[in-house]
């Protein structure tokens, strides 16, 4: 008999890919589907719900044959986060644009509500702070737009949630959300993984108008509608994807920290929930978010950095090149020689959620040019990792090594980078898509074709950058960042994050 398989679908901000896993945790296969975004207005960023239903489809149809098809026992999702649409809930059909997590409409909206004191309820009670990153204030703005007076959406017609639940709610039955996604909207107190009646009201948001909550390991309704594969194979984990790359790593307690490297990056590493009291936080730069759900709920802190990848394109399109002769200008330098890149397109996310923050180039003279501007693009993404860093570190996590995943890090230029202004060791994951492989690994669990055991003994390999510059000079290129970030942000005076 053919062995069994796991098709892995990742959704993410600008493709989706796909991976076939076998039974010793091998990639036997894998396709992607490109996938394209709007911005209509200054700080607006949309996607088509229907595009991203169909990227799906696309990538599915160039990972598996009729064969493989035929052998894939269990399918695995994970998905962006944050994105928020609405959808009519007989239909199916989504009624508004997605707005994307990276989207900015709602920064008025969020600084109204701040203003009436809610602020710390928000952030107590959700873990997040209040932002226009995550999806409750795109929510209450999208109603506004489509149902002010929420008639449609006490009644149940209207259905909001983020990507996993638009998806699943495409292969059919009640609505459903993984909890991991559920915990970035904003609206669920992340003691107990639920719907928060408070969050609710402040938000505007009817109960009635979202998904049912579901473990990371469903019970999910069967796929279908993505030929070849059969309808009816059972769909065993849906993660969000920066989740699923932390699974990925073989981070099952507290301790290891990954840093994933997309369109943005998120870093995060495991909490014991013990160390949390009633009432406490963590340090006001991270977030407290639900990583995933088996049996109880597994907390996990994290910092979310807006601009990474999307750093490198922008520069990338500036310069009139593609993204390998940007790199090839920035390995043409030792450094930046003074140049700093503040991507902060859409403000700033962790730790300094500064929506108010502005993009900036500073530093240069009339001897800088394409290779610096090149050079300041590549630091950045350094520079504003190792600020989350420092901010892990003072919140009482140690940080000896940091884990890194995702396409930026095929970079060695970016991962030598990031050694040397972050002062730790720099392990890069053999396998490129860590998202995808996490959600693979966690359906393979959920169908009996791994163990947890088996799980933690896999050789994951990978490629270690250690720092080759003193403490020294390290320190001299912090300084140098920090000042750039004072240009960039609103306001005076600027507290360390450490």
């Amino acid at each position: 008999m053919s062995s069994p398989l796991i098709l892995a679908i990742d959704q993410g901000t600008s493709s989706t890919k796909c991976l076939l896993v076998d039974g010793t945790g091998g990639i036997v296969a894998q396709g992607q589907a490109g996938l394209g975004q709007s911005a209509p207005k200054p700080g607006w960023v949309e996607q088509d719900a229907d595009d991203i239903w169909n990227s799906v489809r696309r990538a599915v149809a160039a990972t598996l044959t009729p064969e493989t098809a035929g052998r894939v026992i269990a399918v695995g999702l994970s998905t962006q986060r944050e994105s928020c649409v609405i959808w009519d809930r007989r239909s199916g059909e989504p009624l508004t644009p997605v707005l994307s997590w990276q989207d900015l409409r709602t920064e008025a909206l969020c600084e109204t509500l701040r203003a009436r004191g809610y602020g710390e309820i928000v952030r107590r009670k959700s873990g997040l702070p209040l932002d226009p990153m995550f999806s409750a204030a795109k929510a209450m703005w999208l109603l506004d737009e489509i149902d002010p007076d929420r008639v449609r959406a006490r009644a149940g017609e209207l259905c909001i949630g983020t990507i996993d639940a638009f998806l699943l709610s495409r292969f059919g039955g009640e609505p459903m959300a993984e909890a991991g996604n559920a915990s970035r909207t904003q609206l669920v107190a992340v003691a107990d993984a639920q719907f928060d009646d408070e969050l609710l009201s402040i938000f505007n948001t009817p109960r009635a108008a979202l998904p049912r909550i579901a473990p990371s390991v469903g019970p999910f309704p069967s796929a279908r509608g993505l030929a070849p594969l059969p309808d009816g194979v059972p769909v065993h984990a849906v993660m969000a994807d920066s989740h699923a790359a932390l699974f990925a790593h073989g981070a099952f307690a507290p301790g290891p920290v990954k840093a994933t490297h997309g369109t943005g990056s998120s870093v995060m590493g495991l909490i014991d929930r013990s160390r949390l009291g009633e009432d406490a936080m963590l340090h006001p730069g991270l977030c407290l978010t639900i990583a995933w759900q088996i049996d109880a709920p597994i907390l996990a802190f994290e910092g979310n950095i807006r601009a990474a990848g999307s750093t490198l394109i922008w520069a990338a399109g500036l310069l009139g090149v593609d993204i390998d002769e940007l790199a090839r200008l920035a390995a043409t330098l030792g450094d930046s020689q003074g140049v700093h890149l503040v991507p902060a397109f859409n403000g700033l996310g962790a730790p300094w959620w500064d929506g108010a923050a502005v993009a900036t180039l500073s530093g240069f003279t009339l001897g800088s040019g394409r290779a610096q501007v090149a050079r300041a693009a590549f630091d950045s993404i350094a520079f504003q990792i190792a600020d989350l860093v420092e901010v892990v570190r003072s919140s009482g996590s140690p940080v000896e090594r940091l884990q890194v995943d995702g396409g930026p890090t095929r970079n060695d230029q970016l991962m030598q980078i990031e050694a040397d202004i972050i002062g730790v060791p720099i392990i890069r994951a053999e396998a490129a898509e860590l998202s995808a492989l996490g959600v693979a690994h966690m359906a393979g669990l959920a169908a009996g074709l791994f163990s947890i055991d088996g799980l933690r003994k896999l050789d994951r390999g990978g490629t270690v950058f250690h720092s080759t510059i003193s403490a020294d000079l390290r320190r001299s290129k912090q300084r140098g960042w920090r000042q750039a970030l004072a240009r960039s942000r609103s306001g005076a005076g600027i507290a360390d994050p450490g």
